[in-house]
């Protein structure tokens, strides 16, 4: 007798072992909701519940711009003088015919040393060009214009249709992402914009999803801008659901309710008193848990799940119990050798 009474308890221990768990680091719904209010406020708090260091928006980002003078632009310049024709016309012919093209941020002009010009808006570098000829010759005008230059362009990369937009000190991020034909599927979440170098700490779904215009910088020339997949950011649904799967999150956040109505719902087989959130690294994960109740009763925005989340739901004990004797018992043969070992132990079997 104590024999058969060891063996069913490790056939009951085995069998719970994929129940909820309930050791430490374990939340309430309670704590979901406080959560899901930090992930409603956008990608960079995601970020920040990832444990990312992220920066705040500089407004000077919002600001537009004149255009500057770039290294390699030509420049066409006229000066004026009532008497010194000798020397318009020597600026003139150099500039009527060739141009002046901006080297290591200069240029050269005839009685002049190298002036620098690279970063100075086209005013900016008149004003400066006929400052030094006052000095010398009073009365003297300039005036100058682009011949050639160099097209200022944002580079964009991934899900786009397009592999640049040009830029004019205007131009912002939701009128390029117009030209950039993106699809609507696009995982704005994931999407990104670098400047030098650096990821520039943009919003893109507050921007086009909740037309946010605190998001909508000045794109500058050099800007590079990916647009992510869909299924860049996901979550997993497992356990007792109709069908588990992966679901892409292309807005970075995802109410509970649809995760579980996009899996198939939860079956009779499903413990509804147990539906878990497992959230984090895998060695250190913080575990919410919360029931139907929870799920049908609180609005959908305060049960949210983010990217790499993982839900859970229990199956009931008698289901894990029925689902790991059939896992014994795969076929009536299996009923033979179960009434034989019962047999042997001195149980008869009717």
């Amino acid at each position: 007798m104590t024999r058969i009474i060891l063996a069913i308890a490790s056939l009951l221990c085995l069998a719970s072992c994929s129940g909820p768990y309930m050791g430490k680091g374990l939340f309430g719904a309670d704590e979901f909701v406080m959560d899901s209010y930090k992930i409603r406020e956008g990608k960079f708090s995601i970020l920040e519940m990832e444990g990312l260091c992220t920066d705040e928006l500089d407004e000077n980002l919002l600001e537009e711009y004149e255009d500057q003078i770039h290294e390699n632009d030509m420049l066409q310049i006229a000066l004026y003088h009532p008497k010194r024709t000798d020397l318009v016309q020597a600026v003139a012919s150099i500039g009527g015919s060739i141009g002046y093209r901006v080297t290591n941020g200069q240029i050269r002009l005839p009685d002049a040393p190298p002036i620098h010009v690279a970063g100075l808006t086209l005013d900016q570098a008149r004003q400066k060009i006929e400052q030094f000829y006052n000095e010398q010759i009073q009365d003297t005008e300039v005036f100058v214009a682009y011949r050639e230059r160099i097209e200022r362009k944002v580079e964009l990369m991934g899900l786009t249709g397009m592999s640049s937009v040009p830029v004019d000190g205007k131009l912002r991020l939701y009128d390029m992402l117009s030209k950039a034909r993106i699809p609507i599927d696009a995982n704005l979440f994931k999407s990104y914009v670098l400047r030098d170098g650096r990821m520039l700490p943009v919003d893109m779904r507050k921007l086009i999803r909740e037309g946010d215009m605190s998001q909508n910088i000045v794109m500058r020339g050099g800007d590079k801008v990916f647009i992510a997949e869909a299924h860049s950011a996901s979550l997993m649904v497992m356990g007792e659901v109709a069908r588990e799967r992966t679901i892409s999150l292309p807005n970075g956040f995802m109410p509970l309710r649809q995760a579980l109505a996009e899996s198939g719902g939860i079956p009779f087989t499903g413990d509804k008193s147990y539906i878990q959130v497992i959230r984090g690294s895998i060695c250190k994960p913080k575990i919410y848990t919360v029931s139907w109740e929870h799920v049908i009763h609180l609005p959908n925005d305060s049960l949210l799940l983010m990217p790499g989340d993982i839900v859970y739901v229990a199956a009931k004990p008698i289901t894990e119990w029925n689902r790991f004797i059939s896992q014994l018992l795969p076929s009536f043969s299996g009923v033979d050798v179960m009434f034989k070992s019962c047999s042997n132990w001195g149980i008869v079997v009717p």
